[in-house]
């Protein structure tokens, strides 16, 4: 299954409420929008919705930093 931008983004505003619109090039783990305990929700919305497991040493900021990572990171994989 595959994760669309647009799913993505919802699921990242609705769970980390910013201040401007999460963009596909937002910064998200380094800018300090994305902790540790709220990427591993993160991990459980994809992994649940795109059938994939995300293996520990796959996260990354060169896979999870924006969505346009993560995007590609589940392009990848899946």
């Amino acid at each position: 299954m595959t994760l669309r931008m647009d799913e993505l983004v919802d699921y990242l505003t609705r769970m980390l409420e910013p201040d401007e619109p999460i963009e596909p090039e937002t910064e998200l783990f380094s800018s300090g929008l994305l902790d540790s305990v709220l990427m591993v929700g993160l991990i459980m919305f994809i992994e649940q919705k795109c059938g994939i497991q995300v293996r520990a040493e796959d996260v990354t900021l060169d896979n999870f930093d924006t969505p346009a990572r993560i995007e590609r990171y589940v392009e990848s994989v899946g």
